[in-house]
């Protein structure tokens, strides 16, 4: 990873959402939060916050004054969220802020999210305890995480770790914390192609936009391992999951 490049430019401007995700997924997974019936959503890791902006923009449009908080700790990437924001018409109902999702104190919301980002809390089963505080009693969160797919080798063990759950695993952190399932889905193989096509596509288009600079270079090789060892190590083996869930009426 090179430094004093601007992370939206470099990683980002290519991406829909740092996600594995197709618009198809989003708009289900965003159907089952019932968000007409929401008048707040909170992003808890929201980075640029695409799927916090069509979340309130589907609330409102289901008659809800829906206001919603994106929290992430990157500030360029809150302020993609804020001019997103601002262009859709949505500043006035969409608030980013710098903070730590696993210590964010707000009240709780009526819907909320958190994908991709329980490293915040150190590990799955601590980041579904922690979003036990976010959302309201009878309240719907959407949980993305990743999980083993397939059963990994020794290389992809340790580039992600040994907190990576199984499926099956996942659904027991999810009972043991309190939450009960909604819906459940996982990444498809075409959505995780076109997720780390689109991640490597921003690095790439901006060494080639710049064969001046030396780390261009460098760039397009990071870019030619991530290739390979998506392709070699982890493709198939590192899967995506997606979970509605909802906290109980009576806690």
């Amino acid at each position: 990873m090179t430094d004093e490049v601007d992370s939206v430019e470099l990683i980002f401007s290519t991406m829909r959402w740092n996600t594995p995700l197709s618009e198809a997924h989003a708009e289900r997974l965003l159907a089952g939060l019932e968000l007409g019936r929401a008048r707040t959503v909170l992003d808890l890791g929201c980075g640029w916050g695409e799927l916090l902006l069509r979340a309130v923009a589907a609330a409102r449009a289901g008659g809800s004054d829906c206001r919603g908080t994106g929290v992430d700790t990157d500030e360029a990437l809150l302020a993609r969220g804020r001019e997103a924001a601002r262009a859709r018409g949505l500043a006035d109902r969409v608030t980013f802020v710098r903070a730590d999702a696993s210590s964010w104190e707000g009240p709780p919301a009526e819907a909320a999210l958190c994908v991709g980002a329980s490293h915040a809390w150190g590990a799955t089963a601590d980041a579904l305890r922690g979003l036990r505080r976010a959302v309201v009693p009878g309240g719907r969160l959407l949980y993305g995480d990743g999980v083993w797919a397939a059963a990994p080798g020794e290389t992809a063990l340790e580039i992600f770790g040994d907190q990576v759950l199984t499926p099956e695993g996942l659904q027991h952190a999810v009972a043991a914390s309190g939450w009960e399932t909604i819906e459940a889905s996982s990444a498809s193989q075409e959505e995780w192609d076109a997720f780390e096509a689109s991640y490597r596509a921003g690095r790439e288009r901006w060494a080639a936009e710049h064969p001046g600079d030396p780390r261009a270079a460098t760039l397009a090789a990071e870019m030619r391992a991530r290739r390979e060892e998506y392709e070699s190590v982890y493709r198939g083996v590192l899967g995506f999951n997606y979970l509605v869930l909802r906290t109980p009426v009576s806690i």
